[in-house]
């Protein structure tokens, strides 16, 4: 016969599964006609926008394409340079045999390098490499057993705090600007494009989450009279995304995804380039919940039966932001006080060591400077490399802590002084996510057993063995650890002595 139950409903999101792999994209693409050959490749870099993730079962699909732009040194009898710009399509299956259609997916795409090898004068290889994190995860309702309605039933109960999942949304946005050059800048191509997604925010209100970032857009372009310029702007990015039952106090989890870009000349008004960015934000809401957990019960007057199961709860999920300011100087003879056009930095961290309260990371910043050179181009580019150690303080981290960390470039300038040195300033963003989950137990089906055997004793003498607790005692005598304290005035019930006399009285309640 089943017994009566209270119960408490949590909505879990647990990691099914989760996987890093390694993509390597690549595509052959013709110089136009109306260009000329390409000699050597100056300059290589690209955008990824997903434009579609697929789950299925036993394996996800990423499609997507990165928008790239090849700067060259062009064959022809002014060594000029041009730039043609081609799009690399991908598509990426990936194994993951717990994966299940119904379940939620998310995908973090990093470029990590890309190369451009010459076959001829008018064709070239580009060749991209990525790193993507694919995570799957999947929400569960979970009816907790809160209380059990029998007069004397004992439990054994514990307290877990939990990230209770409110809710989950997406939405999608178009992030759109006219870009104005200088009136003297008469437009011929564009040479180089970078985006970033930067100072991120939300903000919740009336069961929505208002979430607002900066498109950082840069563009290289080159004009009619064969000059090189630059123009840089901040779009902003805004979306809502309506998430039922949201409260101010709950924590909020966004993503930003590009899933298409589009940068060309303004064909309605001179001087000026129309950018066109179609984002994807995901949102995840969750609240800290204190569940009350059974974890063993038992009647002293009913044989009870019950199952137990275990799940995977997330129980923290903090981030901490934190700055690496990058100042040095550094003398770069080749520079000689030219005019810095763009310099492209990247990050990667070589070594994380994690620490009770701190985590270490070593890693290098690399600055490819293009500059107006004195070779008969008019343009150059110069690589350094720059090591950095930098330290986080995280109270709750320990060495077998589960970290993520993303890297974002913040505030950059760089100068070049009148003694040919180049005084750089470069802050590095590190947020750094602290994931701490746990599996619980959790009691269900609870039923009496009619066959209950009946005690004759009143009274057993017991001595206690290793690895004895109180509770264990009074469950395996159907008696009550309350009675056993008080009929031995026992002053800590926590602490029993190996072959410790007690007496344990039949439970009369």
């Amino acid at each position: 016969m089943a017994i009566e139950t209270t119960k408490d409903s949590v909505c879990i999101n647990q990691i099914i599964e989760q996987k890093n792999e390694s993509i390597v994209a690549e595509a052959d693409s013709i110089i136009p006609d109306i260009k000329p050959d390409i000699l050597s490749a100056i300059s290589t870099s690209g955008t990824v926008c997903i434009y579609k993730k697929e789950i299925m079962d036993g394996k996800v699909r990423i499609d997507g394409s990165i928008n790239a732009y090849i700067m060259y040194l062009a064959d022809d009898e002014n060594g000029s340079i041009r730039s043609i710009n081609s799009n690399i399509d991908f598509t990426q299956v990936i194994d993951m045999p717990k994966a299940k259609q119904d379940m939620m997916l998310e995908t973090n795409v990093v470029l990590k390098n890309m190369e451009c090898k010459v076959l001829n004068g008018r064709k070239v290889n580009t060749k991209a490499v990525m790193e993507i994190e694919v995570k799957i995860s999947a929400n569960e309702n979970v009816d907790i057993i809160a209380g059990v309605k029998l007069n004397d039933v004992q439990t054994l109960n514990t307290s877990v705090n939990v990230h209770s999942l409110i809710g989950s949304g997406t939405t999608k946005v178009y992030a759109k600007d006219t870009f104005v050059l200088d009136n003297i800048d008469n437009l011929a191509e564009i040479m180089k494009v970078d985006v970033k997604i930067n100072n991120k925010d939300t903000k919740i209100s009336y069961n929505k989450v208002l979430a607002k970032s900066d498109m950082d857009v840069k563009i290289l372009y080159l004009t009619e009279d064969n000059r090189i310029n630059v123009v840089q702007n901040v779009i902003p990015v805004m979306g809502f995304i309506d998430i039922p039952d949201i409260a101010e106090t709950h924590m909020c989890d966004v993503k930003y995804e590009i899933k298409n870009l589009i940068v060309k000349p303004n064909s309605v008004e001179e001087h000026s380039i129309y950018v066109e960015a179609e984002l994807e934000i995901f949102c995840e809401a969750y609240e800290n919940q204190e569940i009350n957990l059974i974890q063993d019960l038992y009647s002293p007057s009913v044989n009870l039966n019950f199952t137990q199961r275990s799940i995977k709860v997330m129980q923290t999920r903090q981030t901490m932001q934190n700055t690496c300011s990058i100042r040095e100087n550094q003398q770069i003879m080749e520079l000689q006080g030219n005019k810095i056009y763009d310099v492209e930095i990247k990050t990667e961290i070589l070594k994380q060591t994690l620490l009770n309260g701190r985590v270490l990371y070593e890693g290098e910043l690399k600055l490819n400077f293009i500059y107006a050179g004195s070779n008969q181009s008019g343009i150059d580019t110069k690589l350094i490399t720059i090591p950095f150690n930098f330290n986080v303080d995280f109270d709750g981290i320990n060495t077998n802590s589960n970290i993520e960390t993303l890297i974002e470039i913040g505030m950059q300038d760089f100068i070049v002084t009148s003694d040919n040195s180049v005084e750089i300033k470069v802050d590095i963003v590190f947020n750094t996510t602290l994931v701490k989950n746990a599996d619980i137990n959790i009691i269900d089906d609870i039923k009496e057993d009619e066959n209950r055997a009946i005690n004759q004793y009143s009274m057993v003498v017991y001595f206690v063995k290793p690895g004895d607790t109180l509770w264990q005692i009074a469950k395996k005598f159907g008696s009550t650890s309350e009675e056993i304290v008080r009929v031995n005035g026992i002053d800590d019930p926590d602490r029993l002595s190996i072959s410790q006399q007690l007496f344990i009285p039949r439970y009369n309640g």
